[in-house]
């Protein structure tokens, strides 16, 4: 059977038999894959530890019928451990690789991978608050799967913004003219945040204050869980923590 070697971040995992476990990676250049890493759980072996949730790795596997199998694994990203430490961090990074899971579910994307291993990096280091951290990923990859947002100019005709009108359903801000009577109007802050955390500026998304961010926050769950048509579970989690700590 062929044997392929590639990079890969850890997603989910689920028990199998006794010993073994199945593994759902998305590697670098096949896409996502799932696969079976046979005898890890019988003791804590360092190639167990290399292939839990959130780890990026080196991996070897080799074809099977119905699944891989995976044979080697090298570690090129710990951030597991660090982020279980930090229960916002692990919340969102749960939210992360759900949403991974589905955008990457016909094809595969370098870009994706990308995304989320810098997004996983960045939660193990704490380098922005946890909560805007997801929200720049959640927007970003909604983008590279084709459904990118506007919040600048109007999403359904494209006259020039800036717009407070937003409406998920038709891809963001709408002018006056497209906005369906009752849409919802955000003050220029949240849509400013909005275009910060899409394009990375992280500069200006740090200056917001938090109610600011609980609004982008909201707009960003909703926009998700509209594209990706069913809700993400682990977002719930996302929000009750954000809640709690309001």
């Amino acid at each position: 059977m062929p044997v392929y070697r590639d990079e890969a971040v850890v997603l989910r995992t689920h028990k199998l038999g006794e010993a073994d476990r199945i593994v759902t990676l998305l590697t670098r250049q096949h896409g996502k894959v799932r696969a079976v890493a046979k005898g890890v759980r019988r003791t804590a072996s360092k190639f167990g530890a290399r292939l839990e949730p959130f780890m990026v790795a080196d991996v070897q596997l080799y074809e099977g019928r119905s699944l891989d199998v995976v044979t080697q694994a090298e570690s090129l990203g710990s951030y597991g451990a660090a982020i279980a430490e930090d229960y916002a961090s692990y919340t969102a990074a749960n939210a992360m690789v759900e949403t991974a899971d589905r955008v990457t579910e016909s094809e595969s994307s370098l870009q994706q991978y990308l995304l989320l291993v810098g997004a996983l990096r960045s939660l193990s280091k704490l380098e922005h608050g946890a909560a805007l951290t997801l929200d720049s990923y959640l927007l970003r990859a909604l983008s590279l799967a084709g459904w990118a947002p506007s919040f600048l100019d109007c999403a359904r005709c494209g006259a020039p913004g800036p717009h407070l009108s937003l409406v998920v359903q038709l891809g963001g801000v709408v002018c006056a003219d497209c906005a369906p009577q009752g849409a919802p109007r955000l003050d220029t802050a949240t849509i400013d945040l909005l275009g910060a955390l899409l394009t990375g500026d992280w500069a200006a998304a740090e200056r917001t204050d938090d109610s600011t961010q609980s609004k982008a926050s909201g707009v960003v769950a909703a926009y998700t869980q509209w594209h990706l048509e069913r809700g993400l579970r682990s977002l719930q989690h996302v929000q009750h923590e954000r809640r709690a700590g309001a």
